[in-house]
């Protein structure tokens, strides 16, 4: 996919200034060592950028910067506006019959920072970023910072290449996300496994899951369960059974890790698991904090 010059293609705004990258500079005037990553990144992403100069800013965080507007931060800001039109668009086409409710849901999970994180990890954009000598060696890159590059490469495309060729873009790497949604799981993949490879990368230690509740007969029970790594412990969820119930606790953890809202309910009633995200927030339930802590086997 190579940028074009649509009739939809909104233009380079004036006031992108980074040091390095600014509008008003040509791709000749780019740093070498920035030029590699570019073209690393356009070879990841399959998109040719016609402004080489957009693209060196959304790879650039904060702390590669010579000020704060001179990062990708602004890029970021527009394009999670483009990111939430864009999945709405497709949704809205792609399913006729649903309603407004069952829509948000799947937009909540594609549209959420752990989704574009996952998304940035595997185009290996951790590889691109322009970054300051604090960020270049830390071990590992925070979920934040590779959800926020995603969002602001999105904003870039949109600007080079206008609508289309950013709607292609997200369709395509949103399309595994769907897969999942239509597989019957909720949108979920094995987030335990997940959730364990960031835990022992991040800070060397192994997840537990604690049962905090359990409600129902004995031939129907509803599980609430709690991820905890390394001494903190996150939002609970409640599951039909032990293995969906931590599945979901580790949903909320990587949600949380990521600066998302937890997905799923952690309310004392076992109904509604799935929480809708229309109001930006899970339920608080200060009893969570004084329930028996019960350490579970590994399903």
């Amino acid at each position: 996919m190579t940028g074009s010059s649509p009739t939809d293609k909104p233009g380079t705004p004036e006031n992108l200034d980074p040091e390095s990258c600014s509008a008003k500079d040509s791709e000749h005037s780019i740093p070498e060592e920035y030029m590699r990553k570019i073209e690393q990144c356009e070879k990841s992403i399959g998109y040719t950028f016609e402004d080489k100069v957009l693209l060196c800013q959304a790879l650039t965080h904060a702390s590669g910067a010579h000020h704060r507007l001179a990062s990708n931060e602004r890029l970021e800001f527009f394009g999670d506006a483009i990111l939430g039109v864009a999945v709405c668009e497709s949704l809205f086409h792609r399913y006729p019959n649903h309603l407004e409710g069952d829509l948000t849901k799947i937009k909540s999970v594609l549209v959420s920072r752990l989704t574009c994180a996952r998304i940035s990890d595997k185009l290996g954009l951790e590889e691109c970023l322009i970054l300051g000598k604090g960020m270049a060696s830390v071990a590992s890159m925070p979920m934040s910072l590779l959800a926020d590059v995603f969002e602001a490469l999105v904003a870039a495309i949109y600007l080079d290449g206008g609508r289309s060729s950013v709607a292609a873009f997200i369709n395509e790497h949103m399309e595994e996300e769907l897969r999942r949604l239509n597989s019957g799981e909720g949108g979920s993949e094995n987030y335990k496994s997940i959730l364990q490879q960031l835990a022992q990368r991040d800070a060397g230690s192994t997840p537990s899951y604690l049962m905090l509740d359990q409600l129902g007969p004995d031939h129907h029970k509803s599980f609430k369960m709690a991820a905890q790594v390394g001494g903190v412990r996150y939002k609970s969820a409640w599951g039909k059974n032990k293995k969906e119930a931590e599945q979901r606790a580790a949903c909320n953890a990587l949600s949380q890790i990521a600066g998302d809202p937890p997905p799923f309910s952690s309310d004392n009633s076992p109904e509604g698991y799935f929480e809708d995200h229309t109001n930006g927030r899970g339920k608080n339930n200060q009893a969570d904090q004084d329930d028996a802590l019960l350490q579970t086997d590994e399903e």
